[in-house]
């Protein structure tokens, strides 16, 4: 049988991004928003907060889809002392256990982007959850039974964003699991699964867990006895390997769709 060599996607070229010359464009209202995107261990976290540090009056929103639980720390990378005195918005605001959905984010990101604006700040909205970010900005309307494909750019509904001006945080596939992996057993030895474990003793179920899926789902499967920790952190890297590709596959997609991403190098 031929074997064939997989060549992997070209990454998108990098910019260099004028930070004042944003501050400018959004007090002239060219840009209502700033989004910074981008998949796993690829340093978004850390660039929106220093663009907010540089900024001087900016705010952070959360796009993680399991960074709102409470408890759920070391497993989501919460790493909120990366934040300093940047405010930050849509962290710990659910239990865990529950189900918290892209719905629910929709109305609390409304929410937070007009009580910041009221303020005279600038809303920064940073994560890796593509739904949660096209839910503010494309214009999803979950009062439609076909919410997803009448989805449009960008977003005419009133008192959501109107001109997002979006950054994604670029970062080769070789570097990126060289993170994720060194990020994984640092995370292991901070605590991880000593975290799960607890939330399983404090009566959230397996299956709860398992349902979050990466960190939860793996090493609550070693926990209940199914796999071996050798295997958990196996299957979990690679895991995590797919999800961050399957994340840059979603962000081009937006691309496709006509959304303009400036690509930066952390």
């Amino acid at each position: 049988m031929a074997r064939y060599k997989v060549i992997p996607a070209a990454l998108p070229d990098a910019e260099v991004i004028d930070w004042a010359e944003l501050k400018d464009q959004y007090e002239q209202g060219s840009i209502d928003l700033l989004v910074v995107l981008g998949p796993t261990a690829s340093g978004k976290t850390k660039y929106a907060v220093a663009l907010a540090q540089a900024l001087g009056n900016a705010e952070i929103i959360s796009a993680d889809s399991r960074q709102v639980y409470r408890g759920m720390d070391i497993g989501t990378g919460k790493d909120l002392c990366e934040y300093g005195d940047i405010p930050y918005h849509i962290i710990d605001i659910a239990d865990a256990g529950d189900q918290y959905n892209v719905y629910e984010f929709q109305q609390d990101f409304l929410k937070a982007y007009q009580d910041i604006r009221s303020r005279g700040m600038i809303p920064i909205l940073c994560g890796g959850t593509g739904m949660y970010i096209n839910a503010v900005t494309a214009g999803y309307d979950f009062r439609s039974k076909s919410a997803l494909s009448e989805s449009r750019e960008p977003n005419t509904r009133p008192g959501f964003p109107q001109k997002p001006y979006f950054i994604g945080t670029l970062v080769s596939r070789e570097v990126r699991n060289e993170r994720i992996d060194r990020r994984l057993d640092e995370r292991l030895k901070e605590g991880m699964i000593e975290e799960i474990d607890s939330l399983i003793k404090k009566g959230v179920s397996p299956e709860k867990l398992i349902s979050y899926g990466l960190e939860y789902k793996f090493i609550t499967l070693y926990l209940i006895g199914e796999l071996s920790l050798e295997e958990a952190r196996e299957k979990l890297a690679i895991a995590i390997h797919q999800f961050a590709k399957r994340q840059m596959t979603w962000f081009r997609g937006m691309e496709r769709s006509g959304v303009r991403i400036h690509w930066v190098e952390v």
